[in-house]
């Protein structure tokens, strides 16, 4: 055979070729049959020779033109072939991308270019593949970029020395898309597309559809691929069978740089669970997890909108953060830009030299507020690029909803334009035909393809239908934002208490339009930022008055019909503003108020979850009943929220002013008893303790509307949810207005329980001794605590006695039946590390002189009720459970052991410490409290609480709110209700 009948290639095709510039190099270089032989030609600049290595042996190739080889196989079929290059007598041999056929198939380009690829991730990017041949197995990666208007497309990475003269990629015809693949491109090498716009110059490209992409500030792409193994089965199943919008959501929307820097997403995986878990939150929403160049963006202007931003690790690390969030039982929410993107030169701006991604007329295609890029909605491929990502985020990532952003900024032609900066539709309207139908179908094709998934309207504007079935002309989510009650509650709650009044539509207006779509309540990330300052800064009045704020806020949040937003930081009430920066201030949770905001938020999304009410019918007029909704005057609103079966109700009351509420009659649907469920002015939460002693009883007088009415004790800046309980049962002890305290393990505990008015938060009494300053751990442990009405503190003079007279224990104290604890329901949890627990809680030692004529019930009885009629001086603790009788006996020994030791520790000076403060007491209540201001606060100038301590079992008329003494183990002190220690966490 001649040497010269070889497939004959054009001069200026082939220098085209050699310069990795003509867009069908694959029809040059390769294999290429021509009478009864196989032409093979390859690029390889400054060989000294160049070999065809098959199975058969060599062939010596010839150079032909600037770094192109030729050599002729003398057979007629393709063979398995590699390319021997030899370099100062050193061998390289590898093999040769364009002996491939394309790995784009005729219907991936079709589905393409109308528009209906739903797995375009599939088809474009970077893709580890391998091929079988003769000469053994060959591993590469095939690249495939749409870029439709590009001269020629070549790929440059760590596999050809970033040299893209001889890896120029083919032409698909008139889907504008290149391909090539490249045998010995591994996983984890990094890549760009190299292409040459009209004017011939070059341009490097991160991929669009990258999954993988370098930490910033670097811009390469990355090889990657899926080696994980979900293990999420069970919750993927639960969440297709379930109607998620229905269900309680309650979701904690965080910046994952800032939330604890350093973390990345495996770290971040226990330390996030447990905080959500704790928090009782269902779902978590991670602003923007995309790739991003710059930080302070907070991922809201996007560049590798298929790729995880690289920040804290590589997308199977994300894949586990995830996957540990569902093993949890948790929901992963995710925002997503598909309105803007911005105009880094080596992005998706001017891709291919022209407005590919973005939209071609220069009065739609720039964000004037952003200073980015708007998509062209109107082209099918870039809206299947939108589309495609969306599902690939929930498929690939099992994502359980994207909250997308902007939404009002692609509706709307004149969107932050003046006139005569847009131009109308082809209706004459300001409506983005175009965008309105793109979102329709990424919505309806994301709920189709993904059971379960929500998907979220960040959208601030009246526009009718968010939230609307596409059939219907709807947009097709199933959550919007409620910006308008944000915005309106947000607003009243800035005023102080003293002008609310002349506010109060602010707060019930939410009620007009509340279930004209189906809302997400968002208390985000936007509000929060840029000098509006944090949740706490934006309320009125002193540190107390701020944090107890903030927790009336959220109670009315999650109580209010709609779905629940929090942004990270808010739920422990951080006082500086959010700044993507620098970490939360977790410290704060170490202040007992701000534990308490915290602690809060933990029983809210308790009470949520148990009670269907609060969200079973979120979205129906059904679920919501005004009760009153017009008392300006007190700053006061109350309504009912109901399950669809009507089987729960939760009655919620909120007080927005700055003072009690004493016996407010409030209308409910039921007689009986009401149990107090939540009280954000529990002491546990930091508040002042005012509150109903866990419940209120009915009265058959009409009010509200209403066939029955309660006399209710609102505190202030507060919210109580009150919901039906069984009338023949004995009250609850109040959960949430207790104060959890932690006892040493020789401590000595008083409990004073005097019926003292709501705002009494100050008594003087005399100071406390040196050595109770010298005590190593504080034996304090209970003040201003909401107790049932039982004197447990006597006077001296009334046979309480002194310390050596209760070192000896009463006769048969050791008997069960005999000790007035067993059978109590209790009101104080205790944590002691030292003992072991009994339930919940830890028994702590007691004090009494005479329990012999007292009466316990049975401890199997437990809605029996102690009998405390008879003479019982001395000192109790109520334990927050019922202890086992065959419990008891061990515990008392173990008492008795110590109290001897502990009765002499008290000395004389300690013994008139506490009688000056039960006198300091007494006084405080044989005079009625006087109009100030404690720190701020406002008080009440009268009560209708008997100014008198009730004999034992007595109930007086009026209302316990709590005690205010303390006594130390050397000494007593009465503490302001806000210097109360709240629960440790």
């Amino acid at each position: 055979m001649s040497a010269t009948d070889f497939f004959p290639v054009d001069h200026d095709v082939l220098d085209a070729v050699s310069n990795g510039w003509y867009h069908a190099p694959h029809d040059v270089l390769g294999p290429h049959p021509y009478n009864g032989a196989i032409t093979v030609r390859t690029i390889r600049r400054l060989a000294d020779e160049v070999f065809i290595e098959t199975k058969d042996g060599r062939t010596p190739a010839v150079h032909e033109h600037n770094g192109v080889w030729r050599a002729v196989l003398e057979t007629s079929d393709i063979p398995d072939y590699r390319i021997v290059a030899v370099y100062g007598g050193i061998e390289d041999t590898a093999d040769h991308p364009y002996r491939f056929l394309p790995t784009v198939g005729e219907m991936d380009t079709y589905l393409f270019s109308e528009g209906r690829h739903e797995r375009l991730w599939d088809l474009l990017g970077a893709h580890v593949r391998s091929f079988d041949g003769e000469l053994g197995k060959v591993v590469g990666t095939s690249f495939t970029v749409w870029a439709p208007n590009a001269k020629a497309v070549r790929v440059v990475g760590d596999f050809n020395g970033w040299d893209g003269t001889a890896f120029a990629m083919r032409s698909m015809g008139e889907s504008g898309i290149w391909e090539i693949f490249i045998p010995e491109a591994y996983e984890g090498a990094r890549y760009k597309y190299e292409i040459q716009y009209e004017d011939l110059s070059w341009h490097l490209k991160a991929d669009p559809m990258a999954r993988r992409s370098e930490i910033p500030p670097s811009t390469a792409s990355i090889v990657t691929d899926n080696h994980f193994e979900w293990g999420d089965e069970e919750w993927l199943a639960k969440r297709a069978a379930t109607e998620n919008h229905c269900a309680p959501i309650s979701i904690y929307e965080m910046h994952l740089g800032s939330w604890r820097p350093g973390l990345d997403y495996r770290s971040a995986a226990e330390q996030l669970i447990g905080h959500l878990k704790y928090c009782g939150f269902t779902h978590v929403e991670f602003m923007p997890l995309t790739e991003h160049p710059f930080t302070p963006s907070w991922g809201y202007q996007v560049t590798g909108y298929y790729s995880p931003t690289a920040r804290f690790g590589t997308p199977d690390d994300l894949r586990y953060l995830i996957n540990e969030l569902h093993k949890a039982g948790i929901g992963v929410i995710m925002d997503w830009v598909p309105a803007h993107f911005p105009k880094d030169e080596w992005a998706l701006a001017r891709f291919d030299g022209t407005p590919l991604y973005e939209d071609p007329n220069p009065l739609r295609a720039e964000h004037p507020d952003w200073g980015t890029y708007v998509f062209n909605y109107g082209r099918r491929e870039v809206r299947n690029f939108l589309v495609a990502n969306a599902l690939y985020w929930c498929e690939e990532f099992h994502i359980d909803g994207i909250r997308v952003d902007a939404v009002a900024s692609m509706l709307y032609l004149d969107y932050s334009r003046s006139d005569g900066q847009w131009q109308p539709n082809v209706y004459g309207g300001r409506e983005n035909l175009e965008a309105i139908s793109f979102i329709q179908e990424v919505t309806a094709t994301t709920y189709r393809q993904n059971p379960g998934i929500i998907m979220v309207a960040e959208e601030s504007t009246s526009w009718p239908g968010v939230t609307a079935r596409t059939d219907n002309d709807g947009l097709g989510f199933g959550l919007k934002w409620n910006m308008g009650w944000m915005n309106d509650t947000l607003r009243y709650m800035e005023e102080k208490p003293i002008n609310r009044k002349w506010h109060h539509n602010e707060i019930t207006f939410s009620l007009v339009y509340a279930f004209s779509e189906q809302f997400l309540l968002p208390l985000s990330h936007d509000e929060v930022v840029h000098g509006k300052g944090s949740l706490y800064q934006k309320m009125p009045g002193d540190a107390w008055q701020k944090l107890a704020g903030v927790r009336e806020l959220f109670a009315y949040q999650w109580s209010h019909p709609g779905k629940k937003l929090l942004f990270m930081g808010q739920e422990f009430a951080q006082i500086e503003e959010w700044n993507e920066s620098r970490g939360l201030d977790w410290w704060l949770t170490d202040d007992p108020a701000h534990d308490g905001v915290l602690s809060l938020v933990k029983r809210l999304n308790e009470v949520y979850r148990e009670h269907p009410a609060l969200w079973e019918e979120d979205f129906s007029p059904a679920g919501f009943e005004w009760i009153v909704a017009d008392d300006a005057d007190s700053n006061v609103i109350a309504y009912l929220r109901k399950s669809s079966d009507g089987s729960d109700v939760v009655a919620v009351v909120c007080n927005f002013s700055g003072i009690p509420r004493i016996d407010y009659r409030l209308g409910l649907p039921f007689a009986g008893r009401w149990n107090e469920v939540v009280n954000t002015d529990a002491l546990e939460y930091g508040g002042s303790g005012v509150g109903n002693l866990g419940a209120v009883r009915t009265d058959d007088v009409p009010w509200n509307d209403r066939p029955y009415s309660a006399q209710v004790q609102l505190p202030p800046f507060g919210v109580l949810y009150l919901v039906p309980g069984a009338d023949d049962d004995e009250p609850n002890a109040p959960v949430d207005t207790v104060a959890d305290v932690e006892v040493a393990e020789t401590a000595d505990v008083v409990v004073a329980n005097a019926p003292i008015p709501p705002v009494a938060t100050v008594v003087s009494a005399a100071p406390e001794t040196s050595e109770a300053e010298e005590v190593e751990t504080a034996d304090v442990v209970v003040a201003n605590a909401p107790i049932p009405p039982v004197a447990t503190v006597k006077p001296a003079d009334e046979g309480a006695g002194s310390a050596e007279q209760s070192a000896e224990p009463a006769a048969g104290a050791d008997e069960p039946a005999d000790n007035p604890w067993l059978g109590m329901p209790g009101v104080l949890p205790f944590e002691d590390p030292d003992r072991e627990p009994l339930g919940d809680y830890t028994i702590v030692e007691y004090d009494y002189t005479d329990t012999a004529s007292v009466n316990a019930p049975d401890s199997e009885a437990p809605d029996s009720e102690p009998d405390y009629s008879a003479n019982a001086d001395g000192v109790y603790l109520q334990a927050r459970d019922w202890l086992p009788a065959e419990d008891f006996a061990a515990r008392t020994n173990e008492v008795d052991e110590n109290k001897a030791t502990k009765s002499d520790e008290l000395d004389e000076d300690t013994q008139s410490l506490m009688e000056a403060a039960q006198n300091a007491a007494d006084e405080f209540l044989s005079v009625p409290p006087a109009v100030e201001s404690l720190d701020g606060r406002e008080t009440l100038a009268d009560t209708s609480v008997e100014q008198e301590m009730p004999e034992v079992g007595e109930e007086k008329e009026g209302v316990l709110i709590g005690t205010v003494l303390t006594t130390l183990i050397n000494g007593a002190s009465i503490l302001p209700m806000r210097d109360v220690p709240p629960p440790q966490v």
